[in-house]
């Protein structure tokens, strides 16, 4: 009986976290399209140095972070895929998701000091939580490069 209870208690939560993991990413991934719309006039590019025209800017970093959990639905399918190998295509959109957040926030830094061009864009990714054997849990994206900001 008590096994009984914990499948069932398994399925709920594997259920529960499909459904609203699967909301959770639909809302996310509609507010990076309209976001990424505003932000279509500040170019980023991972180009090291900026073209003459732009040499004359004054330049500042700016960054952008952001911490994504993945839901239980994903946790158990990536731990179901991993036992015979291949691509883990629930942590890919996770990481896609976390990337396209961080470049945004990225963007409105540098809006926020007038500039319309960020040069030498690099990205970090680190795990910040999940125990042994148990996933990914959490995963911080950190975009960085520097924006490039009009004298005068």
């Amino acid at each position: 009986m008590e096994a009984l209870i914990q499948l069932g208690i398994f399925l709920l939560l594997l259920t529960l976290g499909y459904v609203f993991g699967r909301r959770a990413e639909h809302r996310h991934y509609r507010s990076l399209i309209d976001r990424e719309d505003q932000f279509r006039d500040i170019v980023v590019t991972t180009e090291r140095l900026p073209d003459h025209e732009h040499m004359g800017h004054d330049f500042d970093l700016v960054s952008g972070s952001v911490v994504v959990s993945v839901d239980y639905f994903k946790m158990v399918a990536a731990g179901l895929r991993s036992l015979i190998g291949g691509r883990l295509r629930a942590y890919e959109s996770l990481l896609d998701r976390a990337r396209r957040e961080a470049v945004l926030r990225m963007q409105q830094q540098a809006r926020d000091c007038n500039a319309k061009l960020i040069i030498n864009t690099k990205f970090e990714t680190s795990q910040i939580s999940g125990q042994a054997g148990q996933g990914i849990g959490s995963i911080e994206v950190l975009a960085y490069g520097t924006a490039l900001i009009a004298k005068g």
